[in-house]
């Protein structure tokens, strides 16, 4: 198991010659206060920050606490815990962001890297795994993307352990070992009030499935039933089946918020191919062609793509995208859409600083 520690920064450390012209960080002031009173969801808030935390899950945890920073987390606390068994498809990786006074955590998944072999075997090991999730009323089993389950079951008891001491208003990054190094020897001013979970494209499925299992499972209802907030992915395959995508939107919380963005052409939220096996996802779905908020889809049963043709149609509209010649081409899906960057450009609300302190007058391309 990998182990990262980090704390970033205060803001006037940042940036000491940041030029006039551009905004002062951090985006939002009084994000925590911000994160534990929204009083309606999906916010638009929530969704910039949350995209920023999981497209940044693919660097380092320095990089993640400077950048969470700038958002309006100072001084916060970053722990990264990752498991990588080649043999075994696991390449999983998980971020803990905690406030400076402990009372908010991000926990943000990496997603599938471009250039790592395994990432990609763990998105096509595409053979369910049925799994006794414990939804009241039934000791049925229902099946789920192995590969997914494989990789966020692979880092979760750390992850656990790191959110159990944060409810008891230590550092997430307090193993013991260290606390003495840490500022307040690991002491939080409160104790986590607010949890939310992201990711992008694997990043996703990890945080739906971790979504659920902190949902369904008993100890973790008692745990953190009182402090988890919701769940908003980018880019995010389907997890597993009709009939467990059906119970988890009997689920109230699962239903209501399960947050997921779609941005223009990517096929990613169309897989695993329906040639594979028969998925579905669950919760709530928003779909970006050009306006901001992105409105919300009424129907979310995303049709799956075909494993030979639209996958190859998928590619070719990533190639099209490079091509100005080509770009108006009518093709259904294009891997191009599926880059973290999108999401955030499109997400970040207009006239709003993006992490470098520039500022955008409209929603992203």
């Amino acid at each position: 198991m990998l182990i990262e520690k980090a704390i970033a920064p205060s803001y006037s450390m940042l940036r000491p010659l940041k030029p006039k012209r551009s905004p002062a960080f951090p985006v939002y002031d009084d994000l925590a206060v911000r994160m534990r009173e929204v009083d309606k969801v999906p916010d638009p808030t929530l969704a910039h920050v949350l995209a920023v935390a999981a497209g940044y899950a693919y660097s380092d945890a320095e990089t993640v606490s400077m950048i969470m920073a700038r958002m309006g987390f100072e001084a916060n606390h970053c722990l990264k815990v990752a498991q990588s068994v080649d043999a075994m498809f696991i390449e999983s990786t998980a971020y803990l962001i905690q406030s400076q006074d402990g009372s908010v955590v991000i926990l943000a998944y990496r997603g599938t890297q471009p250039a790592n072999l395994v990432n990609w075997l763990t998105d096509a090991d595409v053979r369910p795994d049925r799994i006794a999730f414990p939804f009241p009323g039934t000791e049925e089993t229902f099946a789920v993307h192995a590969g997914f389950y494989r990789n966020v079951r692979a880092t979760r008891y750390a992850v656990v352990a790191a959110l159990q001491r944060a409810m008891q208003g230590r550092s997430v990054l307090d193993d013991g070992a260290g606390a003495s190094s840490l500022p307040d020897g690991g002491a939080m001013a409160s104790p986590m009030r607010a949890l939310y979970i992201t990711g992008h494209s694997l990043g996703g499925a990890m945080a739906t499935l971790m979504s659920v299992m902190l949902a369904t499972e008993p100890e973790y209802v008692d745990a953190f039933g009182d402090v988890l907030r919701g769940a908003y992915t980018f880019g995010q395959p389907m997890v597993g089946s009709p009939a467990f995508a059906a119970r988890c939107d009997e689920q109230e919380f699962l239903a209501d918020n399960v947050f997921r963005y779609i941005y223009r052409r990517d096929p990613v939220p169309h897989l695993p191919p329906r040639d594979s096996d028969h998925f579905q996802h669950f919760g709530r779905e928003f779909s970006y062609e050009g306006a901001f908020p992105w409105p919300e889809t009424t129907d979310h049963s995303a049709e799956q793509m075909g494993f030979v043709v639209e996958l190859l149609g998928a590619a070719l509209g990533f190639v099209a995208g490079q091509l100005r010649a080509f770009r108006s081409l009518p093709l259904q899906f294009s891997f191009a859409d599926h880059g973290p960057q999108h999401y955030v450009s499109a997400l970040t609300p207009p006239g709003t600083p993006n992490e470098f302190g520039d500022a955008y007058l409209l929603p992203g391309p």
